[in-house]
């Protein structure tokens, strides 16, 4: 048996009035969904638990089969996983967001999604204003920081506080002097930098200052094999998944040309995908699109995300392991709701379907979050969800 996550991150939503109450799932035309959904069995997944930030680390890790209680310590130190940098028993891994700020209001927590390429020029510059810290360039507006000290503080994401002032979400706390502090310094060198000075004559969001969130030092988790008994890949162009997959001891897999936007390499994803299931058991890929349109606030762009991921990798991937001859089946799922009307992530429950060899269907006709309700698994805990696919019997 072969198994596979296609998991969309933030594909869950709210009603909209602009929909006449239908969510972007129920708008979008998502035929590959929908035959997910009635030839498989559906329900409802909690993929944050209650007290816990609404985070795709907190959210991905449940999916994965992790109780986020007990493995969860930071996003952050899962993006320097996937970054190869080893962290020490002292060290404190911070995300470092390239964002864009107009007179105090953070307008973009992507700066424009601006390229790698980009970042780590800006990074580069940045480096001699923290000569005892640790500064790594990630990908986009990704990037990481690892301090000895200064952890004892609490920190905001910035998509959470999109068109709001940043002065009411800066780090507080104990050592926040010290997080503000080369938060503020970074801001005159990006201001001048050419390469924002060419990104503003281009008519694009400038990078003019660094955000540090997500903070934590690394975890200890069991490998997904010794939990499950299944060897398994991952394969994401996000490095907060790469960074599970690495804790987990996955193939992380590397797609030229996976952006976490919409113009990713599809193709490249599935392709990965169906060829790592010839040597493994399990693969979890997983595509950001409709997150970052949901960040954005753009509902058109989402509804567009969610009917590329239906045409471009659920079909595609359904039809690929229908070729290959061998028993599988499939977990089809977001890992957490971005509704539009927040531009950031819900502790909202989120639609899940399991469809292939010895699953019994039930009558739910569409994949979305009103059709799930009636599904046959009802509610459940996302970290069950591994164990109800892998199941002999369900």
């Amino acid at each position: 048996m072969k198994f596979i996550v296609i998991l969309g991150d933030g594909m869950a939503d709210r009603p909209l009035e602009s929909l006449e109450g239908k969510t972007p799932l129920q708008a979008a035309h998502t035929l590959n969904m929908d035959i997910v959904a009635r030839k498989g069995r559906n329900g409802l997944a909690i993929t944050v638990p209650v007290g816990m930030p609404p985070g795709s680390d907190v959210a991905n890790l449940s999916v994965m089969g992790y109780d986020p209680h007990k493995y969860y310590t930071g996003r952050a130190p899962l993006e320097a996983a996937a970054m190869g940098v080893k962290l020490e028993e002292d060290d404190i891994a911070f995300r470092c967001n390239f964002v864009t700020v107009e007179n105090g209001i953070m307008r973009d927590y992507s700066a424009g999604h601006i390229t790698s390429d980009e970042g780590k020029e800006l990074i580069r510059a940045l480096k001699p204003l923290m000569p005892s810290q640790r500064l790594y360039a990630g990908v986009s507006y990704r990037n990481l920081l690892v301090l000895r000290a200064g952890a004892d503080a609490v920190c905001t994401p910035p998509h959470d506080i999109t068109d709001r002032p940043i002065d009411d979400y800066l780090p507080r706390g104990k050592d926040s002097d010290l997080l503000i502090g080369l938060m503020e310094a970074a801001r005159p060198l990006l201001a001048a930098h050419p390469v924002n000075l060419k990104r503003i004559a281009e008519g694009k969001r400038p990078a003019n200052m660094i955000w540090l969130w997500g903070q934590g030092p690394a975890p200890a988790m069991p490998t997904f094999q010794d939990k499950f008994g299944l060897k398994g890949a991952m394969i994401s162009a996000v490095d907060l998944l790469k960074g599970i997959g690495v804790y987990a001891g996955l193939e992380v897999i590397d797609v030229p040309g996976a952006t976490g936007t919409i113009d990713t390499n599809y193709d490249g994803k599935v392709k990965a995908a169906l060829d790592a299931l010839e040597r493994v058991d399990f693969v979890y890929l997983h595509i950001e699109a409709p997150d970052e349109a949901a960040h954005e606030g753009d509902l058109e762009l989402k509804i567009k995300a969610l009917e590329v991921f239906d045409q471009k990798v659920v079909g595609p991937v359904i039809e690929g392991l229908k070729a290959r001859g061998y028993d599988w089946r499939v977990l089809l799922m977001p890992d957490h709701a971005t509704p539009i009307e927040i531009k950031t992530h819900s502790h909202d429950p989120v639609p899940f379907a399991i469809m292939g060899k010895g699953i019994k269907a039930d009558t739910v006709e569409s994949f979305d979050e009103e059709e799930a309700k009636r599904g046959g698994y009802r509610v459940v805990e996302a970290p069950e969800l591994i164990g109800k696919m892998a199941k002999s019997k369900s």
